[in-house]
């Protein structure tokens, strides 16, 4: 096989947020066929040898975030601001460009950051850059901006016109559901193939015990304690205050509500309510207070923890949903053969419901129906495993590692021909290592450009 270099670029690479952990299945398949993967973002945990660093292709970083506060819920955009975009699109764009240079990357990936508008300066950088090298690019959509309502009032409508995302000859789409290759299309004219989010059904998961009793200690659960796992980061759409309610009504079975990812994507105000919410419905919550690790990704530190220490204490899973974009956590669940309740999401009734998933679910709101069925499938230990085990086998037919391999081969193939990737190569030259990377930040010149235009628009 011709192997390739392969450029991963987003704002953040790190964790167990959707982009993250599917971009590290991704680069799992690409190199288990001899391909190698680098990465460009704002924060990043993965090899530094393979790592280019940037701070401010973050969306949390403070110039970014100074950005937005002007441009989201309003119309009228400063011409300083204008100028501060652009100054720092163009030093963005001259790390890609050092990125494709330094690493010889042959395919850039670009994770949700030609998607979803949390980082113009970036987006606009690196359409200009997949413009002017014509290098072959896979733009991955998880979340576009016009799902999110915090998007529909905005400063730069031009810009995500522009590259949100961008119409381009060498650039293949990839959607993660039916309804947004729809919408995609019909907004823009433009083509996607759908993959989902998948696992490794072929090859069940790896428990470590030891680990995992280490982490139940860590966060205060006892071995007798009846865990409800809510797998998801706290934002409002996730709809956890369900969980809570579910596990308040079964108040016969004593169960505690763990939350798995942190909270701050989307501000801390959801996040200090659930506290509140669960306090006084009496539910006793315990939060992962620890940085929990993508499980995919070799770099994590050895002494932290990472999902899969995390699912095997679940004995039932609550992902009661208001809106996803396909649903990590409903394949974890399925992975890890747990029983779940699941809140009937848009997607979820159009794309993964018709494959005939035994699931518990809810529609908006908790019945007493709903309570008693959780609370059969937790008192029957029968009709729990007749309920995963379905439910694993159907995942393995739709949602494995085959299935993104095949998809991911047919592009591969519309960008660099059959015989490229069926003819092996005897030897494969890389890049010397490359240090994580963090420069042009840094000139005195380009800070001092950043604060005049803050200045003058104060």
């Amino acid at each position: 096989m011709m192997y390739k270099n392969i450029g991963f670029v987003s704002t953040r690479f790190a964790g167990t947020d959707g982009v993250s952990l599917e971009a590290s299945k991704w680069a799992e398949i690409f190199e288990k066929n001899g391909h190698r993967c680098f990465w460009f973002a704002g924060e990043l945990d993965r090899d530094p040898e393979k790592s280019y660093f940037v701070p401010e292709a973050h969306f949390h970083h403070a110039q970014n975030k100074w950005i937005n506060e002007r441009i989201l819920g309003k119309r009228k955009r400063e011409p300083c601001l204008t100028e501060l975009i652009h100054a720092v699109r163009s030093m963005l764009k001259s790390h890609l460009h050092n990125f494709i240079e330094q690493f010889n990357i042959d395919l850039l990936i670009a994770e949700n950051a030609l998607t979803i508008p949390m980082h113009i300066p970036l987006g606009l950088a690196l359409t200009e850059t997949i413009v002017e090298t014509q290098i072959p690019t896979i733009a991955h959509h998880h979340d576009f901006h016009w799902e999110r309502i915090r998007f529909s009032v905005n400063a730069v409508s031009d810009y995500i016109r522009m590259a949100f995302p961008p119409n381009s000859p060498n650039i293949e789409h990839v959607v993660i559901n039916s309804a947004a290759r729809e919408e995609l299309a019909l907004r823009t004219g433009i083509s996607a193939t759908i993959i989902p989010n998948v696992l490794d059904f072929q090859n069940p998961p790896v428990v470590d015990k030891k680990r995992g009793e280490r982490f139940r200690k860590s966060i205060g659960l006892k071995s007798d304690d009846i865990v409800f796992l809510q797998p998801t980061r706290i934002i409002k759409r996730k709809g956890i205050e369900h969980a809570i309610e579910l596990v308040k009504k079964l108040n016969g079975v004593g169960g505690k509500l763990v939350i798995s990812h942190e909270a701050g994507d989307e501000g801390f105000e959801y996040a200090e309510w659930i506290k509140e919410h669960a306090l006084e419905h009496n539910v006793d919550l315990h939060l992962v207070n620890i940085r929990v690790a993508d499980p995919w990704n070799n770099n994590s530190k050895p002494d932290g923890y990472s999902l899969w220490d995390i699912y095997p204490h679940a004995d039932f899973v609550t992902y009661p949903s208001l809106n996803e974009g396909f649903g990590n956590a409903f394949l974890e669940t399925i992975y890890f053969k747990k029983p779940m309740m699941i809140n009937r999401y848009a997607i979820f009734v159009r794309d993964i419901e018709p494959l005939g998933f035994d699931i518990v679910s809810m529609d908006g709101f908790l019945t007493k129906k709903t309570v008693q069925r959780v609370k059969e499938v937790l008192t029957s230990s029968e009709r729990k495993e007749k309920m995963v085990n379905h439910n694993y086998e159907i995942a393995s037919r739709y949602y494995s590692y085959s299935v993104l391999q095949k998809r991911l081969d047919f592009i591969m193939i519309n960008f660099f021909g059959e015989s490229q990737l069926c003819s092996r190569m005897e030897s494969t030259q890389h890049p010397a290592h490359l240090k994580i990377v963090q420069h042009p930040s840094s000139h005195a010149n380009f800070d001092h450009s950043i604060k005049g235009f803050k200045q003058s628009a104060i």
